[in-house]
């Protein structure tokens, strides 16, 4: 499978010596050139929200058979349910109408390797701590529990009865169902 990983990107191979940043200001101006409106508003047609890591392996979209419009997606590192991705699907079904909601971790994620220690080191680095958790974990289907119990508990959500949790597996491809605690 080639990407846009498969470019090379550092300062000296970048077209026309441009960074990657120009490189997808230049691929927007193409994209944008032959846009037509799609006369959509931001309500997700299926009416689902999508949590999900920001691991580069997961297309979300082709892993779900999903189209543009139909959900909102949310991501972070992790996938992990935090304070802002409460905010964001607060604002998504109160204000949006989404009533379902998916939530994806994956197999070899990063955070599996991190521990609260890298806030330590941090401010060991930069003289400051930084306010929120790492949210590191060992068992991702522990983690995805984790986080389907702060969803349904969250006394902002309105609609918490539709909440599935899944672990994408980066290999296969295949999700995996986690049963709620």
């Amino acid at each position: 499978m080639t990407t846009s990983a498969s470019v090379p990107t550092g300062p000296e191979a970048a077209i026309g010596g441009g960074t990657v940043t120009d490189r997808l200001v230049d691929a927007n101006a193409r994209y944008a050139a032959a846009f037509t409106d799609p006369g959509m508003d931001a309500r997700p047609v299926l009416r689902v929200a999508v949590v999900a890591c920001m691991d580069a392996r997961l297309d979300l979209h082709a892993a779900l058979g999903l189209e543009l419009g139909d959900c909102h997606t949310i991501r972070n590192a992790g996938g992990v349910v935090t304070d802002d991705v409460i905010r964001s699907l607060t604002i998504s079904q109160r204000k949006l109408g989404t009533r379902s909601i998916v939530l994806i971790h994956h197999t070899g994620c990063g955070l599996e390797s991190l521990t609260e220690d890298f806030r330590t080191e941090l401010e060991l680095e930069v003289g400051q701590r930084p306010a929120w958790a790492v949210e590191s974990f060992q068992d991702v289907d522990q983690d995805v529990r984790q986080s389907m119990q702060r969803v349904r508990t969250s006394p902002f959500l309105l609609h918490t009865d539709d909440v599935r949790g899944f672990v994408f597996d980066v290999k296969t491809g295949l999700l995996r169902e986690v049963a709620p605690a």
